[in-house]
């Protein structure tokens, strides 16, 4: 063979490699952060096809919500659920489980045990309907420290049933500088702080899951040192909300994608999005919806937004929304029952990702880092 030869087939195959590596296709990890409302659901694929999804989303719109996720699960190529966590007992986070189970096999369900907070609904749906679900499958509860065994990835539990894990992972450990000014928040009694987190790595890429994991247990979590490490990709928790998402873990994990579950009247708050914003090594900000309580002022650009209302707004105030006061009446959000839009995630062994807004078609890589 000749020289000429060989740095010809050299250069095919690394542009093969290349193309690959770009259309986020075969040997990639797939995150699809689906778009429930303000809700929770997000679905993960392995290379070899074995799914895990986090929570399904409202029981006040089932039917709608499951069956985003089945769109979903269609464009992954997947036909069942292997693995569905759970991360707490909310219900917009569990409300879609029903319907979806309804329509789809799911293997294995993941969840921390009971709930803490008395809810009607929610009592009703653990008694009567959950373990119907689950008695035909297989029911896991998990603590932090426990993995999920699923082929090509390693999936720690980080937090559950208002624990963390007390040992770093092997790419944390330190002491977290972020903690010095920061003191102990009040302890949230609520489902919120039973939420199951998770840390996922697929060889040098990482990511972190943690529901909507309440700012307590995010220090607990990460101070005085960082058991996390950093990671590239983080799912905003808790929608955006400012009972969650502190400095002491978002400038601690030093995510360079920050994708923000939101709704068009929940999360995205000014004091949130600052925070976000000046987090050390974050490259980009991606939202599921425009948020009126973020305005014009603390938005990002439409290009990183998958999703608008069914009538889109002619304008939008620059200044944000006020949260509405507790126990007030106020005018409906803009509705959104149409045509809905995830934002996907196509990862690579080599650390380097791609994220794709499947409303405008709209893509960034982000090169893995050295």
């Amino acid at each position: 063979m000749t020289a000429q030869v060989r740095v010809l087939i050299a250069v095919l195959t690394s542009l093969s490699l290349l193309a690959a590596s770009l259309s986020g296709g075969k040997g990639s990890l797939q995150f699809y952060v689906v778009d429930v409302e303000g809700g929770n659901a997000t679905l993960i694929i392995t290379p070899s096809g074995e799914s895990l999804l986090l929570d399904t989303g409202h029981l006040n719109a089932a039917a709608r919500d499951a069956g985003r996720i089945i769109e979903a699960m269609n464009d992954a190529g997947v036909k069942q659920i292997d693995h569905l966590i759970t991360t707490h007992w909310h219900l917009d986070h569990f409300g879609g489980m029903a319907e979806l189970a309804r329509q789809v096999p799911i293997r294995e369900f993941i969840d921390h045990g009971p709930s803490i907070q008395r809810n009607t609904k929610a009592d009703a749906f653990l008694k009567n309907i959950y373990p119907a679900l689950y008695g035909k499958a297989k029911r896991t509860i998990v603590k932090p420290g426990d993995t999920i065994a699923i082929t090509d990835l390693d999936v720690v539990v980080v937090t559950s049933a208002g624990k963390t894990i007390r040992a770093p992972l092997p790419a944390g450990g330190g002491p977290n500088t972020y903690c010095t000014d920061y003191s102990q928040p009040v302890a949230d009694t609520s489902e919120n702080s039973q939420s199951i987190g998770i840390h996922v790595r697929f060889g040098r890429f990482r990511a972190i899951h943690l529901g909507d994991l309440s700012a307590d247990k995010e220090f607990q979590l990460m101070c005085p040192e960082n058991r996390l490490g950093t990671v590239d990709l983080f799912i905003v928790s808790h929608h955006g909300q400012p009972n969650s998402n502190t400095k002491v873990l978002v400038d601690a994990i030093e995510s360079r994608v920050a994708i923000m579950n939101n709704g068009i009247r929940k999360g995205g708050e000014p004091e949130v999005m600052k925070v976000i914003y000046s987090a050390p090594g974050l490259e980009n900000l991606w939202q599921l919806h425009f948020s009126q309580l973020s305005g014009q002022e603390y938005t990002v650009p439409g290009i990183f937004i998958a999703d608008l209302a069914d009538r889109p707004q002619p304008t939008v105030p620059v200044d944000p929304m006020p949260p509405p006061a507790a126990r007030t009446v106020q005018p409906p959000a803009p509705a959104h029952n149409g045509k809905a839009y995830w934002i996907k995630v196509s990862a690579r062994q080599d650390g380097s990702f791609t994220v794709t807004n499947t409303r405008t078609n709209f893509s960034k890589t982000y090169r893995a880092r050295s």
